[in-house]
């Protein structure tokens, strides 16, 4: 599975990059809010981080036409310098939008996606990844899990080429089991993923090969 990171928190990129295997950075409204930076600031910054790996970039827009615009000034700031993916919410007007992106040569995401049909909808008007939303809807005693299960079978069933970009995690368990259902990547927050990279059984291993072999690794380097 491919892991990016849900953030535009430069810091916490920054240090994600210095040591995990990222394909990727994701983005919407609500995280930029929480930088409390304009899109004008930061989405440069997040080009220059990612290098060319993948950038997500929400769309605001509530008008099909209007996400176009939207898109293609934002991929004309990425240039080629990232993989550049538009965002775009499965709305009424967002379906709309999906093909008139591909038809202008843009890469879709269809975000804020909680069944397993709008996902093959999405798939159908063309979109290059779906992002279901798995921790909102346990949140509402559905089955986020199950949602990403069904959309991965669906996706293998029709031989569709969208894949799936799993999201909204609250703990490392659900990654571990949305992992298991075949799902080809999840965009998760820096703190769970600091938290599936770590134990503290590895820390306490270390520890004691450290303890074990310092008087006994003597050839200099």
């Amino acid at each position: 599975m491919y892991y990016l990171a849900d953030t535009a928190n430069i810091e916490e990129i920054k240090k994600l990059l210095h040591y995990f295997p990222l394909q990727g950075i994701t983005t919407n409204p609500t995280i930029l809010a929480a930088e409390g930076k304009k899109l004008s600031v930061i989405l440069p910054e997040l080009v220059k981080l990612v290098g060319d790996k993948m950038l997500h970039v929400q769309m605001i827009s509530e008008k099909a036409e209007r996400m176009l615009d939207e898109a293609k000034k934002y991929r004309e700031i990425c240039g080629d310098k990232c993989d550049f993916y538009a965002k775009i919410p499965i709305t009424e007007e967002g379906f709309r939008a999906i093909p008139m992106l591909k038809k202008s040569g843009i890469k879709v995401t269809a975000t804020a996606i909680f069944t397993h049909q709008q996902a093959l909808v999405a798939a159908r008007a063309g979109a290059n990844f779906v992002a279901p939303y798995v921790n909102r809807l346990d949140n509402i005693s559905s089955h986020g899990i199950e949602v990403v299960n069904h959309i991965v079978k669906s996706f293998t069933d029709f031989k569709l080429p969208t894949k799936v970009l799993a999201a909204s995690f609250k703990t490392v368990d659900q990654v571990h089991r949305v992992t298991l259902t075949g799902c080809y990547s999840a965009t998760i927050s820096y703190e769970i993923l600091e938290r599936l990279r770590s134990h503290p059984m590895t820390d306490a291993s270390v520890d004691a090969f450290l303890k074990d072999g310092k008087k006994l690794y003597d050839i200099p380097f």
